[in-house]
């Protein structure tokens, strides 16, 4: 009688203590979508109901025309081919720049290699403000000022964070299947084409997923180096829409609804890898 007890009494325990958290999670969750949930409401509400006291939380009618009516107030539809084009671009450059630096570091053995990574990890405490103006005045007089190239060929050159979660991914691979590449007679290009890359698609999911969203939500570097309204980006052209339309919250927002939709897609998409790769990379250091 005693023991069934002691067990009901456990089960009882158990099951408060996951109710708990489930509510506290609840709470969280209630938290952080009211905001989202404001703005999608905002975004399919009218003119009269857009300062209606007290607020509607939920638009009648809804209209739906105003997804449509951001096209037409500004080129929406150009700031998302922009961006689509950066995107693919710094993706492209940051795969490509750190996969080849993680490998050297991870993979290769070279004098003051460590020293090396040391200095490369010792960039990631310098803010970007720092080296902001000397960026501004090398394109400048390079005349790259209004071009694409500033905010692209960066990537090219690699990122420290990015480099150091691709390394740390490629030390956790054995080296036995390198030197069993070796002994095939393959080459350090082919061990990581052949080898190491395939292995590593999790590592690179994380380059891109990360590069995707930096890239996407950047307003300061198409601030400073693009001009013309033509070339702006996503991010840039809603503050641009923001200034023209001040009192059309309901086609801000929807605006801003459109331009969250490319990173939420793709987040859902990677996550199962994006999660390995991250847990994989913090296994060795």
């Amino acid at each position: 009688m005693s023991v069934y007890t002691s067990e009901s009494k456990w089960h009882w325990r158990k099951l408060l203590t996951t109710t708990r958290g489930y509510f506290v999670l609840l709470i969280f969750a209630v938290v952080f979508l009211v905001p989202f949930y404001w703005m999608f409401a905002t975004a399919l509400k009218g003119d009269e109901q857009l300062f209606q006291l007290p607020p509607a939380w939920v638009p009648n009618p809804l209209v739906w025309e105003n997804f449509a009516q951001v096209f037409k107030e500004v080129p929406f539809g150009r700031f998302l081919t922009n961006s689509v084009v950066l995107v693919v671009w710094n993706v492209v450059g940051q795969v490509v720049s750190c996969t080849l630096i993680a490998y050297g570091f991870a993979r290769l053995r070279f004098p003051g290699r460590d020293a090396l990574f040391l200095v490369l990890l010792a960039t990631l405490m310098v803010p970007r403000q720092v080296t902001l103006v000397p960026q501004f005045i090398l394109f400048a007089k390079l005349g790259w000022v209004n071009t694409y190239l500033p905010l692209i060929l960066p990537a090219f050159t690699g990122s420290p964070f990015l480099i150091f979660l691709m390394r740390q991914y490629m030390m956790t691979i054995p080296l036995d299947l390198d030197e069993a590449a070796t002994i095939d007679g393959a080459g350090r290009l082919q061990i990581l084409r052949h080898v190491i890359m395939p292995i590593s698609g999790p590592a690179l999911v994380l380059v891109a997923v990360f590069t995707f969203t930096d890239v996407w939500n950047d307003f300061m570097g198409p601030l400073i180096y693009l001009n013309d309204p033509e070339k702006f980006t996503v991010s840039l052209g809603l503050s641009f829409f923001q200034g023209a339309k001040e009192t059309s919250w309901h086609l801000l927002m929807a605006g801003s609804l459109m331009s969250m939709i490319p990173p939420m897609i793709l987040f859902f998409l990677a996550q199962k890898r994006l999660l390995g790769g991250l847990a994989a990379a913090g296994i060795k250091g």
